[in-house]
């Protein structure tokens, strides 16, 4: 009976993209990166059996769970007293008004969702999130490509890397490594907020696709001269594709252009 019900909680944890993680090494470096203070209110994503959990209830001022499970809500409620359970999908909570962060070993199928609600939160100081590897890498440039969304959030948002976590660290083990994402609000943004609709325009014009390479792209709607100065000033070649651009080289053409 135990090995059944053992099967049938791993087959729940596989349906909800669950994956564990099982070194406390880990975990306890998680939160150190997270930087949390003990006036901080933090909401965690998917505790599942509180591998961060454990650490961040007696550094946190105020901590929120957020977990969809039943029965692991049930554990951390009973292992961790002081820990306010919500019993809930995270993407579909209020964000609170006052300053707060968010850690978590998010279920992978559901990333996009995750950030995309981090991002939207208006007063979201930051974001520690253990997540696939790839997407992590993906988003801070690991490969030597950025992508549309952290070019996009740049001006607001910093997004780094700081570290791979080996598959075998969870369970049930996934198919791949993990990457501890941090995303942090920036004390002031890197563009005036009222040039945010023009910046998003000329992004959104470089990730067209028209002529193979951002200087093609951006002539469409800009003269020729002014996107060369504009990029040599950013130190863009001019066959530059786009994903190969960093995010502080599209401020500095922005302004160009803007000037």
């Amino acid at each position: 009976m135990a090995r059944t019900a053992r099967h049938r909680a791993d087959g729940a944890r596989r349906r909800l993209s669950q994956n564990f993680l099982t070194d406390p090494a880990t975990a306890r470096r998680v939160v150190r990166l997270a930087e949390v203070a003990p006036d901080d209110l933090v909401l965690e994503v998917g505790p599942g059996d509180g591998a961060l959990t454990r650490f961040l209830a007696p550094a946190a001022g105020r901590l929120i769970a957020y977990e969809l499970d039943a029965r692991w809500a049930a554990r951390i409620t009973r292992r961790y007293p002081g820990v306010r359970v919500v019993c809930a999908d995270f993407t579909r909570a209020r964000p609170p008004r006052e300053p707060f962060s968010v850690v978590g070993n998010i279920p992978y199928s559901r990333t996009a969702d995750i950030v995309r609600w981090c991002l939207s939160a208006p007063a979201l100081t930051g974001a520690t999130l253990i997540t696939q590897w790839e997407y992590a890498a993906k988003r801070t440039g690991g490969h030597g490509r950025w992508s549309r969304l952290t070019v996009l959030t740049w001006p607001r948002w910093s997004w780094d890397l700081a570290g791979r976590i080996p598959r075998h660290r969870f369970h049930p083990v996934p198919g791949v490594d993990a990457g501890v994402l941090l995303l942090r609000r920036r004390p002031s943004p890197l563009i005036d907020p009222a040039l945010t609709d023009a910046y998003r325009r000329l992004v959104e014009l470089g990730f067209s696709g028209v002529g193979g390479s951002l200087r093609a792209s951006l002539c469409r709607a800009h003269p020729a001269r002014r996107v060369d100065r504009a990029l040599d000033a950013a130190g863009v070649p001019p066959g530059a594709l786009v994903g190969h651009v960093s995010p502080d080289r599209w401020i500095t053409v922005f302004g160009h252009l803007r000037s």
